[in-house]
């Protein structure tokens, strides 16, 4: 009787995005026959820190230029301040790991999160028949992404490559695309999701996002928008401040229609002629379904270096995220925007295949 692989995903809360990457590889390694775990690198910090580490990442990012300074400085090139607050994490996380698997011995590992990276590097020599496998979508992976005992580094655009060798120069690293959840490769008509939000289907559609957090002055742009004459389906996501500006906004404007978190998503984007949205994994699901992008200009450090990336892939705009700014090029980018087509623009088999290849190179 064979037995059941299994697999670790090493995950972080600091948003949505790499929960959602860790789901899409647990995805297709259950599809594969194997067992899957997903741990959170940042409840294995311990009580108290998971929470105060997202505050003080919050606090970062609501104060301009600080966390560019502090990715670009710090991140970026590995100094002191980085590695010694990596180090910090590392020495609450490792022992928690450890114990996890002792109890639940792993195949493979999967790190999307750069300190389950750091902790698992850390613990690799214990568990010699364990792959580790390090996952970053991010265009430039910063100096905490990149350790010893890695088999194997997955990204998801070529200019990654280098980055990763700079650090390490004989890793071995393989570019595949960026996977999302499996919703998005089975997004209805625009028809069909418009006559399920009540958007007529002639008249001009935007969802308007910007991650988990809502960063950025969403609720003003979607009025905005609104009082343009475009029909604007807003989310909030985890933002419950967000969530009732929304809908305070939606009181006076009827053609916006807002949301909170919602597992909509994919029938949302199928509905919009735009998603406008910060850089980040739902502009890969976005191009799944095959709608163009205006990008807004919120997300410090690592989001400059992806928005650049997403422009330079092409069907997409910036604008900063003045609402004055956003209404007009939104506008704009409708007037340009090609019928939907009729189902998603890219197939699951693109990831599968290159996801299956990269196991097997591993010997996996």
């Amino acid at each position: 009787m064979t037995r059941t692989r299994s697999a670790l995903l090493l995950s972080g809360s600091l948003g949505m995005g790499h929960d959602q990457l860790a789901e899409a590889c647990a995805t297709s390694l259950t599809a594969q026959g194997w067992s899957t775990r997903t741990l959170n690198a940042m409840d294995l910090l311990g009580r108290g820190l998971n929470s105060a580490s997202e505050q003080l990442f919050r606090a970062m990012l609501a104060v301009p230029g600080m966390y560019d300074a502090y990715h670009f400085a710090a991140l970026r090139t590995g100094n002191w301040l980085a590695r010694r607050s990596d180090a910090a994490a590392r020495r609450r996380i490792v022992p928690r790991l450890r114990a996890h698997l002792d109890r639940y011995p792993a195949d493979l590992t999967i790190s999307v999160f750069a300190t389950g990276a750091s902790a698992t590097s850390a613990i690799a020599s214990r568990y010699p028949d364990m792959s580790h496998v390090v996952f970053c979508t991010d265009v430039t992976p910063h100096r905490l992404w990149v350790h010893d005992h890695v088999d194997l580094y997955l990204v998801s655009a070529a200019v990654a490559e280098p980055a990763v060798r700079r650090f390490q120069p004989d890793a071995r690293i393989q570019v595949v695309p960026a996977p999302v959840r499996s919703g998005f490769y089975q997004a209805r008509s625009q028809h069909a999701a418009r006559a399920q939000f009540g958007v007529p289907a002639d008249e001009p559609c935007v969802l308007l996002m910007s991650g988990a957090w809502g960063l950025g002055p969403v609720a003003e742009s979607a009025e905005a928008l609104a009082a343009s004459g475009v029909h604007v389906l807003a989310v909030a996501g985890r933002n419950e401040r967000l969530t009732r500006r929304l809908a305070g906004a939606a009181a006076r404007q009827p053609l916006l229609r807002p949301f909170g978190f919602t597992d909509q998503i994919p029938d949302l984007m199928a509905a919009a002629d735009l998603v406008i949205t910060s850089s980040g994994d739902t502009c890969t699901e976005a191009r799944t379904v095959g709608r163009p992008l205006l990008l807004l200009d919120v997300v410090q450090g690592h989001g400059r270096d992806n928005l650049q990336h997403e422009l330079e892939l092409g069907d997409a705009s910036v604008t900063s995220a003045r609402p004055a700014e956003v209404v007009r090029n939104a506008l704009a980018a409708l007037d340009r925007v090609k019928p939907a087509a009729a189902g998603p623009a890219r197939a699951r088999s693109g990831w599968e295949t290159a996801f299956t290849g990269a196991l097997a190179a591993i010997g996996r």
